[in-house]
């Protein structure tokens, strides 16, 4: 049996932190002793475990931090049969995103290694977003955010190339991978530059002087550590079922 201060010492909480997760459901109802101490059993010390493993990675928000939420949620229910289920899910999920994550990478490299030719066919800015599978103005937000620069016609009509639509591919693959408009522009900055760069270096070091360092900067380091907790949730969850 523990108090609160002795059980948040044994997962490394404070105790505000143990009593939050009793009210979210994170852990299940503590009984109380007649003078109202709360009496946490080992049950509750391996929830709170699961629970700390499941949150631990600064991945972990957003629709990624939903999925560790429902683990957590589940075997705070002491539904331990269902959090497993939902942890490998989960991992599926994080390996999926972090395939996605190198896939980009590899796009650019491709990019940027390549000799493009490029035909005469131009488009709208409607059309070019039709070919990407995205909104107008998920278009206009990239331009704003001065990730590309599209030529004009003498009636000041936008006219989007191909050469212009490959580096939409670019940039919508990179932020499909929940990397920062930052970290893209860094990396585009770059390679007007040089080719010869590392594109996993570049897009996961921000720049020494940067203000605002954002967690898709290191997105791929993230994802590895989330990786990490995911199989070390799988693996509590396994050997308490047994």
């Amino acid at each position: 049996m523990y108090r609160t201060t002795k059980i948040a010492k044994r997962v490394n909480v404070h105790p505000n932190t143990v009593r939050i997760y009793e009210e979210w459901g994170y852990i299940s109802p503590v009984p109380r002793t007649e003078n109202g101490y709360r009496i946490f059993s080992d049950i509750h010390l391996f929830q709170l475990l699961v629970a700390r493993t499941a949150f631990r990675c600064e991945i972990v928000q957003g629709h990624i931090r939903a999925k560790a939420r429902a683990i957590v949620e589940a075997s705070g229910k002491e539904n331990f049969s269902l959090a497993l289920e939902l942890a490998q899910d989960y991992l599926n999920h994080l390996e999926q995103e972090y395939a996605r994550a190198l896939e980009a990478i590899e796009l650019v490299e491709k990019w940027l290694s390549g000799t493009e030719s490029w035909s005469d066919q131009t488009y709208t800015r409607k059309e070019a977003a039709k070919i990407l599978d995205i909104s107008s103005e998920v278009v206009r937000n990239w331009e704003r955010n001065h990730l590309m620069t599209v030529p004009r016609l003498d009636n000041g009509h936008r006219i989007y190339t191909e050469k212009e639509i490959n580096r939409m591919k670019i940039i919508r693959t990179l932020r499909a991978a929940h990397y920062s408009t930052s970290a893209i522009l860094r990396l585009l900055n770059q390679t007007e530059k040089s080719k010869e760069l590392n594109v996993k270096s570049v897009l996961n070091t921000p720049g020494e002087y940067e203000e605002i360092i954002t967690l898709s900067d290191r997105l791929i380091h993230s994802l590895e550590e989330a990786i990490q907790n995911a199989q070390e949730v799988i693996q509590l969850l396994i050997k308490y079922e047994k």
